[in-house]
């Protein structure tokens, strides 16, 4: 049995989802945003994003995180600011003593829902279908429980 904390990285809104892989079957365990409080320099956003990350850890005991890879998006600020706000993420799990596995957009889509370009209703939908789930989570709560499975794919897959 082990413990996976999924993140889909983002500076307004980081998702975070929580599984348990126990043998035969991924048992849903909780799922959120952390949100980031728009008025704040971007330097105390980021802190927002590692305080609660950590609160998550410390709430869900994960042992292991699987984080969604920053990608070019079609303005460079964006990006920094998501690749930074990715790290703030990436500490808090390594400040808990967690391993950290990154995984592309693309690769997560394709474990989940068996295309790498699926748009995100589509991951909700399976989210929901695979977890059993009685409503889809939030896109974000979605895809950093995507991230999540996509990892626990990868632990059977022996990769």
């Amino acid at each position: 049995m082990i413990r996976i904390l999924g993140i889909d990285p983002g500076s307004r809104l980081t998702g975070y989802g929580v599984i348990e892989v126990v043998p035969g079957r991924i048992r849903f365990i909780a799922c959120g945003v952390v949100k980031t409080t728009p008025q704040f320099p971007f330097a105390n956003r980021l802190n927002e994003i590692f305080d609660g990350i950590n609160e998550v850890i410390q709430l869900h005991g994960p042992e292991v995180a699987a984080v969604e890879d920053v990608f070019m998006a079609n303005n460079a600020s964006s990006a920094l600011k998501l690749g930074q706000a990715r790290g703030a993420a990436v500490v808090a799990a390594m400040q808990n003593g967690l391993g950290v596995h990154d995984y592309s957009a693309k690769k997560v889509k394709r474990s989940v829902v068996g295309y790498g370009q699926a748009e995100k209703v589509q991951v909700q939908h399976m989210i929901r279908v695979l977890l059993g789930l009685s409503s889809a989570p939030s896109a974000d709560a979605a895809d950093a429980l995507a991230v999540a499975i996509c990892h626990a794919h990868h632990l059977k897959a022996g990769v």
